[in-house]
């Protein structure tokens, strides 16, 4: 049975098209049914616009609190009847509204090898601190940043001296862990690493 997911992201929304690309090529058996930006203007909302998927963009700032826009995010995904919520490149820690909604049914992409290196620029992090080997983790979304159980793991190796090249490499590896990671998961296939 095809699985209803939201994507969150907050930039240039490569993992969602990733995602929506292993939806099309059959290998996820998942539908988008809404993506949510908390940046109008970011390159996410033209690609979901290219895939034909709504798009639900808010600014933070313009809500009282972080439960009153959390509020209105999980009528939307109520009314889209969505199943998971796939984060990808989003920006913001997930408050107790959404998470009490959609308890263990939150997964996000981080681009190192958690526990090492969360928060935001894991990659400058992982540079500055001269490791060799970095890389990508899906896991489960908790209150904390970056600390929900891990699903899955994937080790990059760190192109010395060269961002770019070592941030294309994770970025890849991404595109890939994800897709396969999600598809375990909706088919109830997975164990925690921890």
């Amino acid at each position: 049975m095809t699985t209803k997911i939201a994507v969150f992201a907050s930039g240039s929304g490569s993992n969602f098209q990733a995602i929506q690309e292993a939806i099309d090529r059959g290998e996820l058996d998942a539908q988008i049914e809404i993506v949510l930006t908390d940046k109008p203007n970011a390159p996410i909302v033209k690609r979901a616009e290219k895939f034909n998927i709504p798009v639900f963009s808010f600014i933070a700032k313009h809500y009282e609190s972080k439960e009153a826009y959390e509020t209105e995010i999980v009528n939307i995904l109520e009314e889209h009847e969505v199943e998971w919520v796939i984060l990808a490149g989003y920006m913001r820690l997930i408050g107790s509204k959404l998470l009490a909604s959609y308890a263990n049914r939150i997964v996000n992409i981080h681009p190192s090898l958690l526990p090492s290196f969360p928060g935001k620029d894991a990659i400058g992090q992982a540079l500055a601190h001269g490791v060799k080997i970095t890389g990508v983790t899906v896991h489960f979304v908790d209150e904390g940043m970056d600390t929900g159980p891990i699903l899955s793991q994937a080790a990059v190796e760190v192109v010395e001296g060269d961002r770019e090249a070592t941030e294309a490499r994770i970025h890849a590896a991404e595109h890939k862990l994800y897709t396969t990671t999600l598809k375990k998961l909706f088919a109830d296939e997975i164990n925690l690493i921890h």
